[in-house]
């Protein structure tokens, strides 16, 4: 969660948590505009255009998309569904676990290992 979506708040933390020279994929959104300034590789796709996955290369697989982010924006938004509202104060802790929960691929006794583990290490 952010204070505001601006260039100089995202700058920061880009560079914080994504090496230099990454190949970044957004949306058409324009708070992405300097990430080729920044160092970064970009593609984007533009919704507004109704693009939602390109193949830039031809091989037939669309390597240019952001489907797999909005997937998980999906996915959370089911997972918090039940919860009927969620206070700005916590909402950064459900975030942080529905994000443990999604990259450790696991479920039932599987997932309560791997946050042990996680927990302890």
């Amino acid at each position: 969660m952010l204070p505001n979506v601006q260039q100089a708040t995202i700058q920061p933390i880009i560079t914080k948590t994504i090496s230099s020279g990454s190949l970044v994929y957004t949306d058409e959104y324009d708070i992405y505009a300097r990430l080729e300034d920044w160092g970064y590789g970009h593609k984007s796709v533009c919704h507004a255009w109704g693009e939602y996955a390109r193949d830039d290369d031809g091989d037939g697989f669309c390597e240019v998309h952001v489907n797999t982010m909005k997937g998980f924006w999906s996915l959370l938004r089911s997972w918090l569904r039940p919860h009927r509202g969620i206070s700005q104060e916590k909402l950064p802790i459900y975030l942080g676990f529905f994000q443990f929960v999604h990259n450790t691929r696991r479920r039932g006794k599987a997932l309560l290992g791997a946050l042990i583990a996680a927990l302890v290490a």
